[in-house]
């Protein structure tokens, strides 16, 4: 009587033993490994390609906001200036910016593409 419950559970654990650890073929292992390394690389790229965007975009911002301050003070200085010198002065501070915003942007297209 003792002996049914002890053959079948050493049928049932050589059962699961035997489905466990199944090796593959070497083809289908190196097919499965280079899949892996394809997935990994485009994974790998895509996360590349985001960080540069990402920082291209930072360095806009801060290129953009660094003009737009410069600007400000320059307009601020003007000030002190009164007549054409004044009005000379706050388009030389206008003209300046939208120089230092089109490199933001020629900068920006450059390291996003």
């Amino acid at each position: 009587m003792r002996i049914i419950p002890h053959t079948l559970t050493a049928l049932v654990c050589l059962a699961l033993l035997g489905g466990c650890n199944d090796a593959k073929s070497p083809a289908e292992v190196q097919k499965n490994v280079a899949d892996a390394q394809q997935s990994a690389a485009k994974d790998v790229a895509g996360e590349t390609k985001d960080a540069r965007k990402a920082a291209s975009d930072s360095a806009y911002d801060v290129a953009i906001a660094k003009a737009e301050g410069n600007s400000k003070v320059a307009m601020e200085k003007c000030e002190a200036l009164n007549g054409d010198s004044q009005k000379a002065c706050k388009d030389q501070a206008d003209a300046a910016l939208k120089l230092d915003r089109a490199n933001a942007e020629a900068e920006h297209v450059r390291t996003t593409t």
